[in-house]
């Protein structure tokens, strides 16, 4: 291995409702009532290593894009970003694309308490299953910029559905909320607005089934997975 390269293994992976790409927020925190959880491997299930960590609210990961497809090591130097409808090419540096020479991943998240060796979180845009390299404690003083200025991403993007879930659909009040929250920010791609479309996203355990049609969301199946 020369100088240049790094080698990474996971520390831990995260388990949270994602079950594919389609359907997780675009930036972490956009759906802050999402739940998870980061399971640590061996030999990182260690509670010392965590020692200090409920003095912090927040923390970063930094995780790989697991799921992209295979790229045979090329990569593109712009990409088209779904804030911008998919219609406008952007450096690829200039975006947070997953498309990337490196498919690593960078979020910030909500701690929500520890479980013996697992950190319960909220807020995280990541898939079931993601494998998580590295954790650091978010500093106020030293990672907050009020004034920055986020280019075309300057303001945070509206949650512009409203969800209707028919009350038939089995769901307890929990389930019901952070569903709602997570269909609001509309999982479509950016270029789609078909209202006869049906859709479909695997979340918390089940193939969720919806329709958009003028602004309103409406879910029209909920089948749980059978395992």
């Amino acid at each position: 291995m020369s100088g240049e390269e790094l080698l990474l293994k996971p520390v831990a992976y995260y388990k949270g409702p994602f079950g594919s790409k389609f359907g997780i927020p675009r930036q972490s925190a956009l759906a802050s009532g999402i739940r998870g959880r980061i399971v640590f491997t061996k030999p990182f299930q260690v509670s010392e290593a965590l020692r200090g960590l409920e003095q912090f609210s927040h923390i970063w990961l930094l995780w790989g894009f697991s799921a992209n497809k295979e790229t045979k090591g090329e990569w593109l130097p712009t990409v088209r970003p779904p804030r911008l409808g998919g219609n406008t090419a952007m450096g690829v540096w200039a975006t947070r694309s997953p498309y990337r020479p490196n498919p690593l991943g960078l979020s910030c998240v909500e701690v929500d308490g520890m479980e013996g060796t697992d950190i319960l979180v909220r807020g995280a845009d990541l898939m079931d299953g993601t494998p998580i390299y590295d954790i650091k404690p978010y500093i106020v003083y030293a990672d907050s910029f009020p004034q920055a200025v986020s280019g075309f991403a300057q303001q945070a993007p509206e949650q512009r559905l409203s969800v209707v879930i028919p009350e038939e659909i089995p769901l307890n009040e929990e389930q019901r909320r952070q569903l709602t929250e997570v269909l609001s920010l509309d999982p479509r791609p950016a270029y789609q607005d078909n209202p006869d479309k049906e859709y479909a996203m695997p979340f918390d355990g089940a193939d969720v089934r919806f329709r958009v049609n003028e602004g309103v969301l409406t879910v029209t199946d909920y089948c749980p997975f059978r395992y």
